[in-house]
């Protein structure tokens, strides 16, 4: 044999192929019809042992892949990731929408919307109130303040020492640096 011919034994020249059957026809891409909660163990503490369930370990648990993520962002990632959406049974291909779907769309947002309508006279109402608001919250805080005041002084007369009595215990005054000769 030449030293130009191809092995096709264990070399690795050939391709074996390795097909299975039919490919699989999965669903195209379509919006979640739940909502993500990332929320719902925030600000709880929880004890994790190392023989504890995956479903009980610290991070967010996928039961459709049955593993851990450790962090809100990653999880989210994995949710919308090709190997979550083929466990789902879904294609990374999203389906073509026809024109009179589009159309719908816009309607249904367009009425959405007409629900909703802020006019200028709305937000100018809006920024007086809320300008109220904030002046209402300004006087009450320096009606505090003087009410503060007036306490302490009353606290600071009410506990002003007899100067006999001052200089018995030792000390001659308070908040004077000066010496007296």
């Amino acid at each position: 044999t030449s030293s130009r011919t191809r092995k096709t034994g264990g070399g690795g020249y050939s391709r074996k192929s390795k097909f299975k059957g039919p490919p699989v026809q999965r669903q195209p891409l379509k919006r979640r019809d739940y909502e993500v909660e990332l929320n719902s163990r925030l600000g709880k503490t929880q004890v994790v042992t190392p023989i504890a369930p995956l479903s009980q370990q610290a991070g967010y648990f996928c039961s459709v892949c049955k593993c851990v993520v450790k962090d809100s962002a990653n999880y989210l990632d994995h949710i919308n990731g090709k190997k979550h959406q083929r466990a789902l049974g879904m294609s990374m291909r999203v389906e073509r929408a026809s024109l009179q779907q589009v159309q719908e769309r816009f309607e249904a947002l367009k009425k959405r919307k007409v629900e909703g309508v802020f006019t200028e006279q709305d937000l100018d109402e809006r920024t007086q109130k809320q300008q109220q608001e904030e002046e209402e919250h300004k006087r009450q805080r320096r009606e505090k303040k003087k009410e503060k005041k007036r306490e302490k002084s009353k606290e600071e007369e009410s506990e002003e020492v007899d100067p006999d009595v001052a200089e018995l215990m030792g000390f001659g005054g308070f908040g004077s640096s000066k010496k007296s000769a």
